[in-house]
């Protein structure tokens, strides 16, 4: 045997060894933090009972050591406190380890109706400031949850803190409405705040479909009593969404065919097309006044699930809680990144700097040392602690957006070009660009073939998109100095339609230039030189362009106005960069397909969806143009 022959043979010996191996590390990692909490912890589980009679599971993690007494940090959660049993224990507590380091009771409970908690579970049950004697909501769950803890738990100091990422941030947010006096600190993380305006299932009125599709498939299923096993599976029979979603047919039947009609809320959602009670009532947002707890709200700036919510706790306790010690924390993360990870990169984007570790360590443990353990922290939080991408720096502001950001407008021009001058010319016949729009073939949402919503589509290279016959591309010229946006983007489109709805899609991308260097070691290949990276996009769908309750239909041909906002953002865009616009009128299968004929798209038959030929105009009178707030 050559030498060559046995160095190929010891290569594929260690390549196939290498899973089994790295799977043997990490379960060693696991059996070593289940040790260390199992040394320094006691577990105990509690059915505590609610203001209804109703018991709600609760896992509760003591520390050993009684020297001292310790605050409570509590988590709400619909996804599982297990394992169960008091001799089953976790392998990690608290937000991050340096939590349970720091020493902390940890308590951890199943919201009504799901898992071991007794009840019916109510997605988002809407909360009621009207409440009498029994009536309950997550306020007056979490009230009573923590009136027993403070009571029963022993060796607590009285004070308790709560955190969760995700459906657990809402309900951490809805945990500190009339709240408990003893609940002195709240970290809403990413929380679930509107599913019909921003969050999760909806934009602006449109289904984020592989979304809420993939999520209910799993999630949305019977549990009839309180159970230790709710697994249930579900099988695309294909790895391509793009494909699959396209044939999903209406989605009023989607649910009988593929959740043999057990997934509940899908069918009542479905049943909701537009902004009716249903849907305001599980708007979180107008419920969040007079709070005592200090905030701190976390998110994250690609966040593809839940940005809006964090953004909007921020700015609903800000303006109807005054005097609530309200903070923001807004980093370069995916949903949940900044949980674990170190957050130095997000698909082919660098940050070049370990974000999460440094957002742990140096914000998260601090506010709640401070708050509940009477502690001084050396750094004093400002209100708005904030990642600005592009240059990659933490930022510190007493206010979000920053006081001095100021309005700026470029405008869509004559031969794709993106201006801070506004079209002089008054004639919309020559004024307009236009595109063909099928929903037969829509314009895909990323360059990759996967089932769900990728996470990293956030941040994702355009390129793909920019060079199809049914999306307009503007953009600037190199710029010659660097150009920094703090806060919302509107979107100000002047459009027209051959068909009767549409959706009006724009995305707000960040141009390298040619020459920029690939990243080092490129085991992906990723060209970036001219990388097209997704910065913001969002969807309005057309009919609800001027309401969310009362759907309106286009008069085919006639120039009319979508006007909508972006979800924020912190960037800087370098010198030697562009700033280019993307606009299109699908984005599938992120976004389901808008027939484009004014009908109930959610009982839409394949023979409603027709092509359309779209225009965006550039006119004096008609300016189109995206308005963001820069930074001086």
């Amino acid at each position: 045997m050559t030498f060559v022959r046995r160095l190929q043979l010891a290569a594929l010996f260690c390549i196939a060894i290498l899973p089994s191996y790295v799977a043997a590390q990490g379960a060693d990692e696991r059996d070593k933090r289940l040790a260390e909490v199992k040394a320094a912890y006691t577990k105990y589980e509690y059915r505590i009972p609610m203001r209804d009679g109703k018991r709600l599971l609760t896992a509760v993690y003591v520390p050993k050591d009684e020297s001292q007494k310790y605050p409570i940090l509590l988590t709400r959660t619909p996804y599982s406190v297990g394992p169960y049993g008091a001799d089953q224990y976790k392998d990690s507590l608290g937000p991050s380890s340096l939590f349970s380091k720091a020493g902390y009771i940890f308590a951890y409970q199943d919201v009504r109706g799901r898992w071991m908690s007794e009840g019916e579970f109510v997605n988002m049950r809407p909360h009621n400031p009207e409440k009498k004697k029994t009536e309950v909501d997550e306020s007056s769950d979490t009230y009573d949850t923590i009136e027993w803890l403070v009571k029963n738990v022993k060796n607590n100091n009285g004070k308790v803190g709560m955190s969760g990422i995700s459906y657990p941030g809402f309900y951490t947010a809805a945990g500190m409405i009339d709240a408990h006096p003893a609940l002195k600190a709240v970290s809403p993380q990413a929380p679930v705040t509107d599913w019909f305006i921003g969050d999760d299932w909806h934009h602006n009125g449109a289904l984020f479909l592989p979304h809420m599709f993939n999520f209910l498939a799993r999630f949305d299923r019977p549990r009839p009593e309180p159970t230790k096993k709710f697994d249930p599976k579900f099988d695309h029979d294909t790895p391509d969404g793009y494909d699959f979603f396209l044939k999903l047919g209406p989605l009023s039947e989607a649910g009988k065919r593929h959740f043999k009609g057990e997934a509940a809320f899908w069918e009542e959602a479905i049943k909701h097309e537009t902004y009716d009670d249903y849907w305001k009532a599980r708007n979180l947002r107008q419920h969040l006044k007079d709070i005592k707890p200090d905030v701190l709200t976390v998110g994250g700036w690609f966040d593809a699930e839940n940005l809006f919510g964090a953004l909007e706790v921020y700015k609903n306790v800000k303006k109807n809680s005054p005097k609530t010690n309200n903070m923001l924390v807004m980093g370069p993360w995916v949903h949940g990144g900044w949980s674990g990870g170190d957050g130095a990169h997000l698909g082919d984007v660098p940050f070049n700097a370990k974000t999460a570790e440094f957002y742990r360590e140096h914000i998260e443990l601090p506010f709640f040392e401070r708050r509940l353990k009477d502690k001084s922290a050396d750094v004093v939080h400002p209100e708005a602690w904030v990642f600005e991408t592009g240059s990659n720096v933490w930022r510190k502001h007493d206010a979000w957006p920053p006081k001095s950001a100021k309005e700026k407008s470029f405008y869509f021009r004559a031969g794709g070009k993106l201006s801070e001058n506004p079209p002089s010319d008054p004639k919309p016949e020559d004024g307009h660009d236009e595109y063909p729009s099928d929903p037969s073939k829509p314009v895909p949402f990323i360059d990759k073939i996967d089932i769900g919503m990728l996470k990293e589509y956030m941040t994702a290279d355009q390129r793909f998109a920019g060079r199809r016959p049914d999306v307009l591309v503007f953009s600037t010229d190199a710029l010659e100095e660097d150009v920094t946006i703090a806060g919302p983007i509107t979107a100000d489109l002047f459009v027209s339609t051959t068909g009767t709805d549409s959706d009006w899609i724009v995305k707000v991308i960040d141009v390298y230039p040619s020459d920029y260097p690939d990243p080092k070691p490129n085991p992906a290949g990723v060209k970036m030189g001219g990388y097209q990276q997704l910065l913001r996009g969002d969807v309005m769908r057309g009919r609800f362009r001027n309401s969310f309750e009362k759907p309106e239909a286009f008069t085919p041909g006639e120039p009319t106005r979508v006007k909508f906002a972006l979800n924020d953002v912190y960037h800087t865009f370098r010198s030697g960069h562009r700033i280019m616009i993307q606009v299109q009128s699908s984005w599938f299968p992120l976004v389901n397909r808008n027939p484009q004929t004014f009908v109930d798209i959610y009982s839409a038959k394949e023979s409603d969806y027709r092509k359309a030929t779209q225009r965006v105009f550039r006119t004096r009178d008609l300016p189109s143009h995206v308005t963001v707030l820069v930074v001086p």
